[in-house]
């Protein structure tokens, strides 16, 4: 196989012979398949990094499989810290999306389905906010885009739309031009804006039409924050930290700026960041996105790392811990190795 092949407040600081025959054929045909989708969604870049080795595809199932198996009925997760939350529920489901099996009828359809059932069942029909914080409405908007045209339900577009037209309307209304906790906020911080931001462009991946100005106010935000290190602050230009400097590179990323000196800096910045431990997950959600934009090579080291060290602080169920409990920390700790993969939309280089 090739390579072509959370939240709320605390995140701050911040898944006969004639039927063998028949099988094998199937088989072969789905490869071809696969290969066909993955090769027009990634072109070129689809080559890039190494073989998606047996050892991570098992640790990758093994994640997926407790999801699955923790997962309620009502599609939420039964994870008493954070499994509600839609902006966890939303991951969840785009790491189960991110292995590239057939979300409709693959083995994790009914996962998918459920989270997005309950994705849906948390947006306000008035509004388009989903959950109670801005987090929860980020992270659920990214889970709506990378499922839209994937999977197969006509709700998913019209309220992908309806979550995009809040993000707006709150910078709109934003002094900042940028988010905080609430649409109604008059403050911003990185990491909430970060999450929006990422949004739009899954969005706009998708076929949303997202305005210019939302991205350039958004990206102006970001520069405001960025320190002399070249690292980003929470709400000010002082304070960088490895995790607000992914976020930022990313954002800048997937705006095409990547030959801008605010990128090269804060990239700069993220190499020589210190290890971090606090929020680990979260960091290294963003991180490898940070790292595969920056640098192939870079990637690649920065790849060979984390599965490391994930194979080796796996649980036995298959989940991973962090502070904000295992639906989350599985989830990102799976879509950090999920660019092996290389299926979502966002994930294109």
């Amino acid at each position: 196989m090739n390579s072509a092949q959370i939240l709320s407040r605390p995140v701050d600081v911040l898944m006969g012979s004639g039927v063998v025959s028949l099988a094998w054929g199937c088989l072969i045909f789905l490869s071809v398949v696969v290969g066909e989708r993955r090769a027009e969604a990634q072109g070129a870049s689809a080559l890039l990094g190494p073989e998606v080795s047996a050892e991570l595809d098992k640790m990758y199932v093994r994640g997926l499989q407790f999801l699955q198996k923790s997962q309620a009925p009502e599609g939420f997760w039964s994870d008493p810290q954070y499994g509600r939350e839609p902006a966890v529920v939303g991951l969840a489901v785009v790491s189960m999306l991110a292995h590239g099996d057939d979300p409709n009828n693959g083995p994790y359809a009914q996962a998918i389905r459920k989270g997005l059932d309950y994705v849906l069942s948390q947006m306000n029909k008035s509004t388009g906010y989903i959950g109670k914080s801005m987090y929860n409405h980020g992270f659920a908007t990214l889970s709506l885009a990378e499922a839209y045209g994937a999977v197969t339900d006509a709700r998913l577009g019209p309220a992908l739309e309806q979550a995009v037209k809040l993000i707006v309307t709150s910078q709109k209304k934003n002094p900042f031009g940028a988010w905080r906790y609430s649409p109604e906020s008059t403050d911003a911080d990185t990491t909430i804006s970060g999450a929006q931001m990422v949004a739009l462009f899954a969005a706009r991946n998708a076929g949303i039409g997202i305005p210019e100005e939302a991205i350039q106010k958004g990206l102006k935000y970001f520069l405001q924050c960025q320190t002399p290190e070249g690292g980003f602050g929470y709400t000010s230009s002082s304070g960088p930290n490895g995790a607000r400097a992914a976020i930022g590179c990313l954002v800048f990323a997937l705006a095409r700026e990547k030959n801008s000196a605010a990128f090269k800096s804060a990239f700069r910045y993220l190499q020589n960041a210190p290890n971090q431990n606090y929020y680990q997950q979260y960091y290294i959600y963003y991180a490898s996105q940070a790292f595969f934009h920056g640098a192939p090579e870079g990637w690649q080291a920065w790849n060979r790392k984390n599965i490391e060290t994930l194979a080796a602080s796996q649980e036995a169920d298959g989940s991973w811990g962090g502070q904000f409990g295992p639906t989350f920390s599985t989830a990102a700790s799976l879509l950090s190795v999920a660019l092996n993969y290389r299926f979502l939309p966002i994930y294109e280089r």
